[in-house]
């Protein structure tokens, strides 16, 4: 569902904002400093209760502010609104959904999926595992019911195995007690992940293929350990050089996403142009499997789309936007760089941005 409503208190420079925007394509504009990857922020936060900037929401309030308050009214019948409030002193967030105070930050990602085009998504070719498997597990989450359950399991077992591991003294029955658990676990998320990528990747290939031929670009998931023992076997084995190491070095937590050019690591033979459409095919894929598999829609984000593309691979990447029919909230410094790269007939909402204000044109 679009959000039909957004009204801000107290995020960074924009004040008191509101928009109405658009149910489909909302450009803005604006001029370094005006506001506009803080708009994106807010939103962000209201969909998965965290900044793409920092990692303390006290830094969004803004300096005469005692709190920030950001609201979205979601598309339906009846309406839903969306609530998060961080006070000043005190850390706790306040999260509300359809009014009713909400128990768990997930809920906000199950009302309100969102991907995010930006500088920080290059950290899926460049950056570590941790960056992969997050934008993995965003796709299974969404797509399969009992992942939520299976990854906290995981986690708590984990979390069980490595403190033995430090103890001075390992209790190796309450040790096998937790590995049994952990590889139990870790075997169920296993295979929901493989079964998301294998729904995936055709997805994926048609989608780059639109934006950017590379037939030799391949993404292949690597479950984090090795494929010729059971993960049981994996632990009592490696349980002496985990104790050294301090913690379990195979498992679930290391799995990734192998994004390769041939044999070689994509991030080291494409340009930067290259590797941003391959980031935004990625993205948009998910979405689109998405949309495939359960008839919901996700909310895109981008932050200055234009950066390092040419005006060709503008437009198609922007007919992929319209071909999806969700709502986008693209932000860039330069209006004209996206001014010929819709389709006629295309909703695209313009308004620029200044001192934090919106001003629709």
């Amino acid at each position: 569902m679009p959000l039909d409503r957004l009204q801000f208190q107290g995020l960074r420079n924009l004040g008191a904002f509101e928009m109405a925007p658009g149910p489909h394509i909302n450009l803005i504009s604006g001029a370094n400093g005006s506001g506009k990857t803080s708009l994106l922020e807010g939103i962000h936060v209201l969909g998965m209760a965290r900044s793409f900037r920092t990692q303390k929401l006290k830094s969004l309030i803004a300096h005469d502010a005692a709190e920030v308050t950001l609201h979205g009214l979601l598309a339906g019948d009846p309406p839903r609104p969306l609530g998060v409030r961080r006070r000043r002193d005190v850390q706790e967030l306040d999260i509300r959904i359809g009014g009713e105070r909400a128990e768990r930050i997930t809920q906000l990602a199950e009302a309100l999926p969102l991907q995010l085009i930006n500088p920080d998504a290059f950290r899926l070719l460049e950056g570590s595992p941790a960056a992969r498997r997050e934008f993995l597990d965003w796709g299974v989450f969404h797509l399969e019911p009992d992942f939520l359950d299976a990854w906290k399991r995981v986690r708590r077992a984990l979390k069980h195995r490595n403190a033995l591991l430090r103890h001075d003294r390992m209790d190796v029955a309450s040790i096998g007690v937790w590995e049994r658990e952990l590889a139990h676990w870790s075997e169920h998320l296993h295979t929901l992940r493989e079964a998301y990528m294998t729904r995936f990747a055709p997805v994926f290939e048609e989608t780059l293929a639109a934006l950017l031929p590379l037939p030799d670009l391949g993404v292949r998931y690597s479950r984090g350990w090795d494929r010729q023992r059971s993960l049981l076997e994996v632990f009592e084995s490696g349980r002496d050089t985990d104790r050294q190491m301090g913690f379990t070095q195979q498992g679930p937590q290391r799995a990734d996403l192998r994004i390769r050019v041939g044999r070689h690591p994509a991030v080291e033979v494409l340009s930067r142009g290259q590797q941003k459409l391959v980031v935004s095919a990625l993205k948009l894929a998910q979405g689109r499997l998405l949309d495939q598999v359960s008839g919901r829609t996700c909310l895109y984000l981008i932050d200055d789309l234009p950066a390092e593309l040419d005006g060709d691979h503008r437009r198609i990447f922007c007919q992929w936007l319209e071909r999806l029919n969700c709502q986008v909230f693209i932000t860039s410094v330069d209006r004209e760089a996206l001014a010929d790269v819709w389709q006629p007939g295309t909703d695209v909402v313009i308004s620029s941005l200044a001192r934090g204000r919106l001003h629709p044109e």
